[in-house]
């Protein structure tokens, strides 16, 4: 038992002295995992940053003069700087702000002044049908954002008492469709709020400003885009300086062959820096006058930190790219692939003018309350004829009339590229004799041809009637060249013949068999 006891007392001793020796070790590994999240977490430095408020007073005063002198006359600049009303400018702004969401300026100006004519206030918008919206938005791309404007509109009147916002926070909760960069937008710009306001110019801008060159997309570069952004925003010019951002991007620090040489601010530029220093490095080194100790050591104008910075590039950098290496962004997702079934169906309307049958999509999704021509989404597994008459089906259920998937004709194939979607219409027609077919659903109707080029209908609808256009500008062109070949051939025809053959009379011409000796007495007489 004496044994025993000492053997158990033994193994207790080894055990705690184990324990002992594993601890410190316990200690030490939760020690080098805080490391390591320090390290992962480590704030930007200095060198992405505006650190001197001296350079800061000098790129507000350097880029606000150069927008004075060279920004352009857009109407709703005009507006926001005229209109005396706060509601009607903040209302303005908003509506331009919308509008230019990944859409081109030069693309805009038209709808906008059109819209800004029929609807001048929000109170005017929230009195418009959803129809009449999708209608002056057709054309415009990403029909969502007309709808979102209508129903913002429709909030400000029924529960803001008709009065807009006054600050960035209500802006950014109070009305839909409006998010961080288009609140502090219209905040700046209509309401002289100072805040930065950071859309996909900025952030080109600032990336190649600061030497930027991580995900422009991650939570790490987006928060320090702000916090520059909202740095170097001029107090007394706040619209002003964000316009001037803006415009500077789009015309000047542009994604392909951006002008450096008339740039500004260049001399803020780290990006244009990095250029200028790497060109003298590879001018040095074919003079061959490049120490080779001083090339081994890291590059004055990168960060310090780089390795550990989450907002340096993990990418190395390309000298045929230059300030193009910044920003990075991610790769695009392929778009997705779609082939669409369509049968443009028409009849004769009641003044001679051709109409169509158009049915509306539904109220969400992808081009949501437009109008368009009867459609079935192929699927990959069916075959065309399986769709084709699928869709005759669906056109009958529209017109409760019988219909034949024959007399599908074969158009030609439309193709439209949506942000996300590539998008091939396989385009049929169907002409109807019976010009009484009414629709039988609510959401049907025939439209004469004047009538469809003004309803809200997308762009793909607009390039389907353009090539049936075609298609049939084409037919009649073939049928004139064949009547004008068959009336040229006839005038050639009328030359004096060489030879005659034997004409045979009416009775030789019969089926009858004609006799040996009647055939010789016909020869004789023609010779």
């Amino acid at each position: 038992m004496s044994r025993l006891r000492s053997a158990m007392i033994k193994g207790k001793r080894v055990g705690l002295e184990m324990a002992e020796t594993t601890k410190p070790n316990r200690k030490r590994l939760k020690t080098a995992v805080k490391k390591e999240e320090n390290i992962s977490a480590s704030p930007p430095s200095k060198y992405h940053t505006f650190h001197d408020p001296a350079d800061v007073v000098l790129l507000r005063s350097q880029l606000l003069s150069w927008y004075d002198k060279e920004k352009r006359e857009l109407p709703w600049r005009t507006l926001a700087v005229t209109e005396s009303d706060l509601n009607i400018r903040t209302y303005a702004v908003w509506v331009s702000e919308i509008m230019l969401q990944q859409t081109q300026v030069a693309t805009v100006i038209d709808y906008y002044n059109k819209w800004m004519k029929r609807w001048p206030t929000v109170q005017d918008l929230a009195a418009a049908t959803l129809e009449e919206v999708n209608q002056m938005w057709a054309g415009l791309g990403y029909y969502s954002r007309g709808k979102r404007l209508h129903e913002g509109a429709q909030k400000v009147v029924s529960e803001l008492q008709g009065q807009l916002p006054r600050t960035v926070d209500g802006l950014l909760k109070q009305l839909p469709g409006v998010g961080r960069y288009t609140a502090a937008a219209i905040g700046s710009i209509a309401l002289g709020q100072v805040t930065g306001a950071v859309d996909g110019n900025l952030i080109r801008v600032l990336c190649r400003l600061r030497a930027i060159g991580a995900d422009s997309t991650s939570p790490a570069v987006t928060e320090a885009l702000w916090s520059l952004a909202n740095t170097l925003v001029d107090p007394e010019r706040p619209g002003d300086f964000n316009q001037a951002m803006m415009e500077l991007g789009a015309r000047v620090c542009t994604p392909k062959g951006p002008l450096c040489s008339q740039c500004p601010v260049q001399s803020h530029c780290h990006s244009l820096r990095k250029v200028q220093v790497k060109q003298d490095k590879n001018s040095q080194k074919l003079l061959g006058k490049l120490d080779m100790r001083a090339s081994s050591l890291p590059d004055i104008e990168d960060c310090m930190n780089s390795g550990t910075c989450p907002l340096c590039p993990s990418e190395p950098w390309d000298d045929e790219l230059g300030v193009q290496n910044f920003p990075r962004k991610p790769a695009k997702k392929a778009p997705r692939v779609e082939r669409t079934l369509t049968c443009v169906v028409s009849r004769a309307g009641e003044d001679g003018e051709d109409e169509y049958l158009l049915t509306q999509r539904p109220n969400k999704g992808l081009l949501a309350g437009l109008w368009e021509f009867p459609s079935l989404l192929q699927e990959e597994k069916s075959s065309e004829i399986k769709q084709k008459r699928a869709l005759c089906a669906q056109i009958k259920g529209i017109l409760g009339t019988n219909l034949s998937e024959s007399l599908f004709q074969y158009v030609g194939e439309v193709v439209h590229i949506f942000s996300h979607i590539h998008q091939t219409y396989v385009v049929h027609r169907v002409c109807l004799k019976d010009a009484d077919t009414q629709t039988q659903t609510e959401n049907a109707q025939w439209l004469s041809r004047s009538a469809l080029q003004e309803a809200a209908v997308s762009t793909g609808v607009k390039k389907i009637v353009k090539l049936c256009d075609s298609v049939n500008n084409q037919k009649e062109e073939n049928s004139k060249d064949g009547r004008r070949q068959k009336h040229t051939s006839t005038k050639t025809d009328k030359k004096p013949q060489t030879s005659k053959k034997p004409r045979l009379s009416a009775a030789h011409s019969s089926s009858r068999q004609l006799s040996l000796s009647s055939f010789f007495n016909t020869v004789k007489q023609e010779s």
